[in-house]
């Protein structure tokens, strides 16, 4: 195994393993407990890995340019979030659709 050098940047996990660690657990609460709290869970770690990679700690997140990552996982995180607390909210799920009436 070859030492990096100035050249070859040392590879860095950053907070990959913890983003992924909360990503399985949401999965796993989807599965084993509630939908609506693992959704929940799900996109509240996912924007969590938006917020760690706007601060600047990358590693392995860094997929992107920032820009482009931060936006991705924020929408993508707000998405599950609503959702999430959208399911058997039929109140919520009403004063959405009217603003949407015509």
């Amino acid at each position: 195994m070859s030492q990096p050098t100035e050249r070859q940047p040392r590879e860095t996990w950053g907070p990959y393993p913890l983003i992924l660690a909360g990503a399985a657990v949401g999965v796993l609460a989807i599965f084993v407990a509630n939908p609506r709290w693992g959704g929940f869970a799900l996109g509240a770690v996912i924007m969590i890995a938006a917020a760690l990679r706007f601060a600047g700690y990358g590693g392995q997140l860094a997929i992107r340019s920032r820009k482009n990552d931060v936006i991705t996982l924020s929408l993508a995180g707000f998405v599950l979030v609503m959702t999430s607390l959208l399911l058997d909210n039929n109140e919520l799920k009403a004063v959405i659709l009217s603003l949407f009436a015509r």
